[in-house]
């Protein structure tokens, strides 16, 4: 019987469990021996493998997290670490091996792919700076999470006339940070690939109550220059001069533990079953993803030392829906 396993690795997202479930249903009809390997790379390397069967999977796809774990591994950046991953892989007569992660993991999966291990890797990180997809497992149910804590937030910035700064995840992506931003109508959002000034944001918080505005909202990246804490030292050392008071909110990993959304359940479920089909058909080698609405195969070589740009054009809209 063919044999695999497969893994989550980097940062967990709202949706890998429903990946996992695919992955293991659809190798299990199209006759494989599937295994998941603890804690990513780290179990990877240490070869814990534990089987995995149609029941093991059952009402995982609602839950948030990984059922399988999963970690940083710095060793798999040595080329000890990558002949030991190897070696267990053959040890326990596993062939071919999924892995579910963002950027940092479909380094490792090229790593081990360059030296001839059969694999795919599938598209999944909130902050959806993989190449190789439209959007990546998570990043929509981590939106979701955003937009809900900045809808709340506005009450209360509202009852007090107050200005708040929301910061959200993303790394040195502004994706999360834009689109929270224009969909929770915030009156600034702040994101790495654009210059900030805290000055320039003062005058969007001025203007907006200027305009009427009982209440403003700036939503942040935390990979920005000018993070939250930053504007907020900044507004602090001017208080007199801006003439508003602000308060911070970090949203931090509150965002990752959604439970997955039906977009992030739909689209796990597409590429972990595509990631059978793709192994059974020999098609190994590349990062699954969904562009134009259709799941592709981009060779992971394409993909590892790049970012997916921000669409800036949506800053423009975000600054004229604020008014």
């Amino acid at each position: 019987m063919k044999r695999l396993a497969v893994l989550t690795s980097g940062g967990d997202a709202p949706g890998m469990n429903a990946a996992i479930r695919a992955v293991v249903r659809m190798g299990v009809a199209r006759g494989f021996e599937v295994f998941g390997a603890r804690h990513g790379y780290t179990g990877l390397i240490a070869g814990e493998f534990v089987p995995l069967g149609l029941r093991d999977v059952g009402g995982i796809m609602q839950r948030g997290g990984t059922i399988l774990g999963t970690t940083r591994c710095a060793d798999l950046k040595s080329d000890a670490g990558r002949d030991e991953a190897l070696r267990q892989m053959q040890s326990h007569n596993l062939s071919q091996l999924v892995v579910i992660g963002g950027n940092g993991s479909q380094a490792g999966a090229y790593s081990l792919s360059r030296k001839g291990l059969s694999l795919v890797g599938v598209a999944s990180t909130i902050d959806n700076d993989l190449v190789g997809s439209d959007i990546t497992i998570g990043a929509a149910t981590a939106i979701d999470v955003a937009l809900e804590s900045i809808d709340r937030l506005r009450v209360t910035a509202s009852s007090h006339l107050r200005g708040f700064l929301v910061e959200v995840m993303g790394r040195d992506c502004g994706y999360l940070a834009t689109i929270a931003g224009i969909a929770g109508g915030a009156e600034a959002i702040v994101i790495p690939e654009a210059s900030s000034d805290p000055e320039a944001i003062a005058m969007e918080m001025r203007d907006a109550y200027a305009r009427g505005k009982s209440h403003a909202i700036v939503v942040v990246a935390e990979g920005a220059k000018y993070d939250a804490a930053a504007l907020a030292q900044y507004f602090k050392e001017h208080e007199a001069r801006l003439g508003f008071e602000l308060r911070v909110c970090k949203l931090g990993h509150v965002q990752r533990g959604g439970a997955p959304g039906v977009a992030d359940r739909m689209l796990a479920t597409r590429l972990g079953a595509a990631a059978i089909e793709h192994l059974d058909a020999g098609r190994d080698g590349v990062l699954l993803g969904v562009i134009d609405g259709k799941v592709v195969g981009t060779p992971l070589g394409d993909v590892v030392g790049r970012t997916k740009p921000l669409d800036m054009s949506l800053l423009e809209l975000a600054r004229i829906l604020a008014q």
